[in-house]
């Protein structure tokens, strides 16, 4: 089946890498290593999505005031221009791409000749489109592959989740007691209170915990303190994430 015939629309798409890249914020200390990520004002106006497996596959995702454009590469594709002689593009996947959207994707950031697919939606389109690319029989241009990383559900974001941060259902938690509770000091620098293997449910509890604390102090009040606007819209979506880990616990 084609991954396209059951693709969520711009608005539920943009939701989805926002809700994706916040647990992977959660799930994963080092930022390179995370596989979604989301930058929602990357430039003009243009949130920007990004998907990464740190194999040499990659997304992104540009969501525009005028439409929203997806460059796939997948470099185990034989439409790799890599994998052709002159490491030329291959021919169709930017056909009819719109040029206000097109436009887009020339920055270095985001590199368009590194590219097997190329799928968008101007806000007027009742569906994705894609230029007309012929595909030699056996072949794949990845994206089935690289679009199914983007989980409709929680409960295939948490299989994914497993497999790929190497969950498991518990953890070291450890609390450590400062001179200051807003210090900024390195963990070896304060005294450790207690250690104690957790369940992970647990540890994210307490992490929205101690950040509903601190939106307690105020937005304003946080501001003067930490010199930066408080998270709001990423705390409200970790409340909607933990809730989501509650249902598939009760299922």
């Amino acid at each position: 089946m084609n991954v396209l015939d059951n693709f969520p629309e711009p608005i539920k798409l943009k939701k989805l890498m926002e809700i994706h890249a916040l647990l992977n914020i959660v799930l994963c200390r080092d930022e390179w290593i995370r596989y979604h990520s989301f930058f929602p004002e990357w430039k003009d106006k243009t949130s920007m999505a990004k998907i990464d497996n740190g194999a040499g596959d990659h997304l992104f995702i540009l969501f525009a005031p005028q439409g929203t454009i997806i460059k796939g590469f997948d470099h185990e594709s034989k439409l790799s221009p890599y994998a052709r002689d002159e490491h030329e593009i291959w021919p169709g996947i930017y056909e009819r791409v719109p040029k206000e959207l097109f436009g887009l994707l020339e920055d270095e950031a985001i590199n368009n000749e590194d590219v097997t697919f190329c799928i968008w939606r101007k806000n007027c389109d009742l569906w994705w489109q894609k230029g007309k690319v012929e595909i030699p029989d056996g072949e794949e241009d990845g994206s089935n592959f690289l679009l199914g990383t983007i989980y409709q559900t929680p409960e295939d974001f948490v299989e994914f989740a497993k497999d790929y941060f190497d969950l498991t259902p518990s953890c070291l938690f450890e609390v450590y007691e400062m001179d200051d509770n807003f210090s900024s000091q390195f963990t070896h620098e304060g005294h450790l209170a207690f250690s104690e293997e957790v369940r992970t449910i647990r540890v994210l509890r307490v992490i929205y915990g101690e950040l509903t604390k601190l939106k307690s102090l105020g937005l304003e009040d946080f501001k003067k303190k930490w010199g930066y606007d408080f998270p709001l819209e990423h705390y409200y979506r970790m409340s909607e994430a933990i809730a989501n880990l509650r249902n598939l616990k009760s299922d």
